[in-house]
């Protein structure tokens, strides 16, 4: 059995460890400087705060003063940390990883340098100057609160070194952890990173429906939301084309599946259904409590590459629906879904 360090103690990184416990691993959860009280919370009565559960009892919490400590004689290390947190988990692990050291990343999201796009395991490995890390993005229909219940669940691990996604998919499959393999980082990666914006526009269509007076039913705001749903799917495949990857991946786990599950159970879908009902983006970002809300993050980062004039230009008109969401939870715009602009590709190959 392995020594595996997880850095990032939040909910996703937390319930990480409980496929990797029931493998009969060692698992060593060390929070960074913003997990103070979880991984105080687990050191006092093994309960992780967020979570509301007990943490198995083979994860060792340890404080963010302690990583050197946690990383003697690792096996493998995964990233539990924010996209916002990606930079600072570099800085603190550059030097001490290798190119057989098995790494994986649960974070999601998409990077801008100013020139271009990048997905998080490549700007992860160039922040850490290791360019011949080759990391394993986590990606996939995965709640953190269901996964540390253990519920069925179907990801996907991709790496540009496919070896090393099958040697994390062997750490981590089980039971009920389903382990699917891929070498296609951009468009899995994009996938991931994307359904958080847009789960956040489906949730739109709840939220109008409860301003308007409507109960939750079989009557409701569907249809909008099925066009925004398919929309959504169709604007990943374009963005993933632009960017080299395989526009199939929207087609299934990644795409489709970690939307579904994102808007019927994600917090992002929730700040959606809030921005729907009325509230303004800072109260609704209020009423989430602190929670992590990745689709600003992803939607700013968006908005950045299409303001570039040399960015994205094969896709500029394509994506009229990240587009407005950006419009509507950055800018605090009023909600106006843009249907006529749907599919207008589609359409005009079609013609």
């Amino acid at each position: 059995m392995a020594t595996i360090v997880i850095l990032g103690a939040g909910m996703m990184g937390t319930a990480f460890a409980w496929p990797l416990a029931d493998r009969g691993h060692s698992v060593r959860l060390v929070g960074t400087h913003l997990d103070a009280d979880i991984v105080q919370s687990i050191e006092h009565d093994r309960l992780h705060p967020k979570l509301k559960l007990t943490v198995p009892s083979a994860v060792v919490p340890y404080a963010v003063e302690r990583l050197e400590e946690a990383l003697a004689g690792a096996d493998a290390v995964a990233l539990g940390v924010s996209s916002a947190g990606i930079r600072w988990a570099a800085e603190q692990l550059r030097g001490r990883l290798t190119p057989t050291l098995p790494l994986a990343m649960v974070s999601k999201g998409l990077e801008w340098d100013g020139d271009a796009l990048h997905v998080l395991p490549d700007a992860f490995a160039r922040a850490c100057g290791e360019t011949s890390l080759s990391p394993v993005g986590v990606a996939g229909p995965c709640i953190a609160g269901e996964l540390a219940r253990r519920v069925p669940t179907s990801v996907v691990f991709t790496s540009r070194a496919l070896a090393q996604a099958k040697a994390w998919a062997e750490l981590a499959r089980g039971p009920y952890y389903h382990v699917h393999c891929e070498e296609d980082v951009v468009g899995v990666e994009v996938c991931a990173a994307l359904k958080n914006a847009y789960a956040m526009g489906m949730g739109f269509g709840a939220g109008l429906h409860a301003k308007n007076g409507g109960v939750t039913g079989s009557i409701a705001l569907h249809n909008y939301e099925a066009a925004v749903f398919a929309q959504s799917i169709w604007e990943m495949r374009q963005l993933i084309t632009e960017l080299g990857g395989d526009p199939e991946q929207a087609s299934w786990l990644p795409g489709v599946g970690d939307l579904n599950v994102t808007c019927n159970g994600g917090r992002t879908g929730r700040f959606g259904h809030l921005l729907g009902s009325g509230l303004t983006p800072p109260e609704a970002i209020a009423q989430m409590q602190g929670a992590t809300l990745e689709c600003l993050e992803i939607l700013n980062t968006l908005r950045l590459a299409l303001g570039h004039p040399a960015a994205l230009r094969g896709v500029r008109d394509a994506l009229p629906l990240a587009q407005h969401l950006a419009e509507v939870a950055l800018d605090g715009a009023p909600i106006a879904m843009p249907f006529e602009r749907f599919f207008a590709r589609r359409a005009t190959a079609r013609r």
